[in-house]
């Protein structure tokens, strides 16, 4: 038996994520991801008005704020058999867009890109030549020596301090790191370029949807904002949208394809064998991104029947029933959390909160990645040019997106495509109003006895479903299958490992006391809040504490 590392929790994410992985001759042998949260979001709305859930549901995070209202505001409209007006439509996917707009930067930036990025090597490097290599990338504005040497000015008095900041406490000088200190200067730099970007990505949300987070946007049979549908907010919204579509092109995408030649061997590490994408972006009846899944890593997009989904709990901290669909899907959690006879979490083979979703019995992992893939095989032309380019720049072809590296360069391409295909969608809501369209809501009432409904959408963490059963008017059932059960779920009765333990397995590590390299295919899974990791050996039962960033 190799060694067990555990590292709980895992920094830099939203919740609380414990990752254990065995690790034998400098690779991971085996993986076990364990959510430490359980909420019971489903158990609150037996009983209430199906309107509430919206509100109520938004609240499973406040990172993908707007997410939930909007799938469980779909699965309402598909109970109720009510089709929104084409301005509402148009309107709530703006807000979806924003929503892909700012996560994507946030979790390369502030997430992600600490695991590639060493900012203390940022102080060997020459502002000069930093300057040259930004500017060699792209035409962002403030790259030129002054400005880089103004930041490494700000990281030279943190060091000296004995105080990093926001950078303190992480693995600098670890082996897997592998940026030229130039290029390390320049990261820093866009990080913190970022920082200031991510409030104007947020503003976008509010233009239609009050505020941000937990926005007010959506409801059955629309959208709350009709008021507002006129050219000068739209314009509002147009102008603060060009804002990003330059930083994406001229800062996000040039730092992922400077970054990347430097790690292409984990273009090999880290991958999943199967990927599912609902699709998102209703246009009419059509999803403006395809609907499909990806089996055995063969570039071929199959269709999809949601009826073929199941959630297995075998391995869950919940009372054993059957896989089943959402629909007759069952909460309902043991009354505490055991260990084994070794202290592991892992007592009679339950060790998590999360349940193991499965599509036709397979493992599937959901998110940009998948929805690149699905969008790429499909001949989505948007995604299709923009990977292509992305392929051709790195010289690699597409069986290199099967990775760790691949699902991060995946994010940065879903999230120039879905920007610049939102420009598209505010001149049509203007020539729509131009054109005499205001409607916004669409009136509908509830249908007596019972009935069911569904909401699927693709959001930026990935494939997002939601399901209601209601009864007279109130909920009887409701089940959300949400991306982070699908990418960090356990074992399922079968012994499949869920995706992000698959992709951990052949992982190198380099130090097991410093498992840099576990970090950086976690972390591009985007599970999103940095804490205290606990890294265990099993041999010498030595415990030790390491604050990571």
């Amino acid at each position: 038996m190799g060694n067990r590392i555990t590292i709980d929790p895992i920094p830099r994410i939203e919740g609380h994520l414990r990752i254990e992985v065995e690790v034998e001759n400098g690779k991971v042998k085996n993986a076990w991801s364990s959510g430490m949260l359980f909420r019971g979001l489903e158990l609150i709305l037996k009983g209430r008005d199906p309107r509430d859930a919206p509100l109520i549901t938004q609240r499973s995070c406040g990172v993908c704020t707007y997410v939930h209202q909007e799938a469980s505001v779909r699965c309402i409209e598909d109970a109720v058999k009510v089709k929104m007006p084409k301005n509402a439509q148009i309107l709530r996917n703006l807000t979806m867009a924003a929503q892909h707009i700012h996560d994507h930067p946030v979790h390369f930036y502030h997430l992600h890109a600490l695991d590639w990025v060493d900012i203390v090597s940022a102080l060997k490097a020459d502002p000069k030549k930093t300057a040259d290599l930004a500017n060699a990338a792209s035409n962002a504005p403030g790259q030129g020596s002054k400005d880089f040497a103004a930041v490494k000015e700000r990281v030279k008095a943190f060091v000296e301090s004995g105080q990093l900041g926001p950078f303190a406490n992480a693995y600098w000088g670890h082996p897997a790191y592998k940026l030229p200190p130039e290029a390390n200067l320049m990261a820093v730099k866009h990080y913190l370029d970022a920082l200031r970007n991510q409030v104007k990505a947020a503003q976008l949300h509010a233009i239609f949807g009050a505020k941000n987070p937990h926005l007010q946007t959506a409801v059955a049979g629309g959208v709350t904002c009709g008021n507002y549908l006129n050219a000068d907010r739209i314009s509002q919204y147009l102008f603060m949208l060009r804002e990003q579509i330059a930083f994406i092109e001229n800062v996000y995408i040039p730092d992922v394809l400077a970054v990347a030649p430097f790690y292409l061997d984990w273009a090999k590490v880290g991958g999943c064998t199967n990927f599912l994408a609902f699709g998102e972006f209703p246009i009419g009846d059509q999803l403006w991104q395809p609907r499909g899944w990806i089996k055995g890593k063969e570039l071929k997009a199959l269709p999809v029947d949601p009826t073929k989904i199941t959630e297995d709990v075998k391995h869950g901290w919940y009372k054993d029933s059957p896989p089943a669909h959402p629909y007759q899907g069952v909460t309902d959690p043991l009354d505490g959390i055991t260990l084994d006879k070794n202290g592991q979490l892992e007592s009679e083979g339950k060790y998590t909160f999360l349940k193991a979703p499965r599509y036709e019995g397979a493992s599937c992992e959901v998110g940009p990645l998948a929805r690149t893939l699905v969008s790429y095989v499909a001949g989505h032309k948007e995604t299709k040019d923009v990977v292509d380019l992305v392929l051709k720049t790195l010289k690699v072809g597409p069986e290199a997106l099967f990775s760790t590296l691949g699902r991060t360069a995946g994010r940065a391409i879903n999230c120039l495509v879905i920007a610049k295909q939102a420009e598209k969608w505010c001149l049509d809501l203007i020539e729509n109003i131009k054109g005499g369209d205001a409607k916004s809501y669409e009136a509908w009432q509830f249908p007596a006895g019972e009935a069911e409904g569904m909401g699927l959408a693709d959001v930026p963490r990935g494939a997002l479903g939601h399901w209601i059963r209601m009864k007279d008017g109130k909920i009887d059932n409701y089940q959300q299958v949400v991306p982070s059960t699908w990418n960090l779920g356990p074992r399922d009765e079968k012994g499949v490992l869920g995706p992000v333990e698959e992709a951990l397995i052949g992982t190198p590590i380099a130090d097991p006391k410093k498992p840099l390299e576990v970090l950086r295919t976690v972390h591009s899974f985007d599970p999103c809040i940095a804490c205290a990791v606990h890294v265990i050996d099993p041999q010498t039962n030595e415990v030790h504490k390491v604050r990571a960033l």
